[in-house]
């Protein structure tokens, strides 16, 4: 028998829902508040939700984010006034099946439920049939990866690969370290992808655009009224991520006072909405990833020794696309394909002049910054091949400094010195010392002009005459 949750706080509306849905064969329960329906879906299996746009704890954009996040295979059809129903459309936008509006008229509301079942969960079965025959093979489930991994051809990415296979099947949280923009959260979801909580729901939190005020709420969720402004109740990143993987980006940023918090809650497997005294238990894998050391965080005293250690099971560095030589073009053309997608495009290659421009420029933006240039090659490419032309200058245009040229450039059997004249070993000196502390601080310009003592308009003239973009 098909179950559906009806959510609505007029109760006399419930009731008579109740009624009229279990004489046409449906297993049905209502509940008042948000609050409680989401109780009775983590308990029961239900088929659909029929929940009201206006109740007393949240409103219907909120339950529809944390059922479809929770419970994906879960329809939703929205009960609406008149006046919201420009806000319904909206809502099925982002993943309601349907809307009805009131008054609400019994051949209405049996047609729209019998539809959902008819074509919405006809889409899920066979959605959840195609996952389900991927997973079952090794090979498939290696090229599951979700975003912009992609398994190279290198050194670097055959060792990156290797630890996400070890690591993805056990239960061990993980840090994942790497410079901006090499890829941390696909990382993060490709060990999701390959462990058992792969139909579990993936909860990415950027830790670097919270404030402090806002960090607990986000983090343990609130209950209406525990604080000024909050209007409704409100589920939690652990509580969201329950029973799959909640991926924390940039945890170094977090106040000394949440890192506390953090801990208490990855200790003990619980949480506790602010204002409500009810403990939720937790079964949360957790992946944080960061650009900075942890470990001069812990002492400088910015970040916890006992936190670091919890989160600390395995540990991955993911390497900077410039030392993955022999994968930027392999980057590149998955990112073409995928361009070419996007736009109704057919570029089928790049030209040996971009070729060698991809593979001489240093990438400090690393994957992002090849995904970046990509695309907008592929928008302004109008034949089947990108020239330099649609590069952009600081690319077209780079040059390799002669002491990089020198050390990466020698022909076959030769053996390049560097020049040892004094003013060539001043500019090499001088580039390493900049390359080096721009690496420490993870290329922040501000940070990396006071470390050298110089301003950053001084700073960014050195870089260009260096050729560091």
């Amino acid at each position: 028998m098909k179950k559906i949750l009806i959510i609505d706080d007029e109760v006399n509306i419930a009731l008579l829902l109740s009624k009229f849905l279990t004489r046409n064969g449906f297993d049905v329960t209502t509940a008042s508040t948000g609050t409680a329906g989401m109780e009775y879906l983590k308990n029961g299996n239900f088929n659909l939700v029929l929940c009201d746009f206006r109740l007393e704890d949240t409103d219907g954009r909120e339950m529809l984010k944390n059922i479809k996040t929770q419970y994906p295979k879960t329809g939703v059809i929205i009960i609406t006034g008149y006046s919201d129903i420009k806000m319904a459309v909206e809502l099925i936008k982002m993943g309601a099946y349907d809307y009805i509006t009131k008054p609400l008229y019994p051949d209405e509301i049996l047609n729209t439920i019998n539809k959902a079942f008819e074509t919405h969960y006809a889409l899920v079965e066979e959605k959840a049939a195609s996952i389900s025959k991927e997973k079952s093979s090794k090979e498939n489930k290696k090229k599951a990866f979700a975003g912009e991994f992609v398994s190279g051809t290198s050194k670097a990415s055959k060792e990156l690969l290797r630890q996400i296979e070890l690591v993805a099947p056990t239960n061990y949280s993980v840090i994942i370290m790497g410079e901006s923009g090499t890829g941390k959260e696909s990382v993060a979801k490709s060990i999701h992808l390959n462990s058992p909580r792969y139909n579990e729901p993936f909860v990415a939190m950027d830790c670097g655009s919270l404030t402090k005020e806002l960090a607990a709420s986000e983090f343990f969720g609130h209950e209406k009224g525990s604080f000024t402004g909050a209007l409704y109740t409100k589920i939690g990143h652990f509580e969201m991520a329950n029973g799959g993987t909640l991926f924390l980006d940039e945890v170094g940023n977090l106040s000394y006072e949440i890192q506390a918090a953090l801990l208490r809650t990855v200790q003990e497997r619980k949480v506790k909405r602010i204002g409500s005294t009810k403990e939720i238990n937790l079964d949360v894998r957790i992946i944080i990833a960061t650009n900075e050391n942890l470990q001069e965080g812990i002492q400088k005293g910015k970040f916890r020794e006992d936190l670091y250690h919890r989160f600390n099971e395995f540990s991955i560095y993911i390497p900077p696309l410039r030392e993955r030589g022999s994968d930027i073009i392999l980057l590149a053309e998955h990112f073409l394909r995928i361009a070419n997608e996007e736009l109704g495009r057919n570029v089928s290659s790049f030209s040996p002049e971009v070729i060698e421009c991809f593979m001489n420029y240093r990438w400090q933006g690393n994957i992002r910054e090849l995904k970046n240039v990509v695309r907008r090659a592929t928008l302004l490419t109008e034949g089947d091949e990108i020239l330099t032309k649609a590069l952009p200058l600081e690319i077209s245009n780079y040059k390799i400094p002669v002491y990089e040229y020198n050390n990466n450039h020698a022909e076959p059997g030769e053996v390049k010195e560097p020049r040892h004249d004094l003013k060539n070993a001043a500019q090499e000196a001088e580039y390493e010392t900049i390359l080096k502390v721009l690496r420490e601080v993870n290329f922040n310009k501000t940070k990396a002009a006071d470390i050298l003592n110089i301003d950053r308009k001084t700073l960014y003239n050195k870089m260009k005459s260096i050729n560091l973009k």
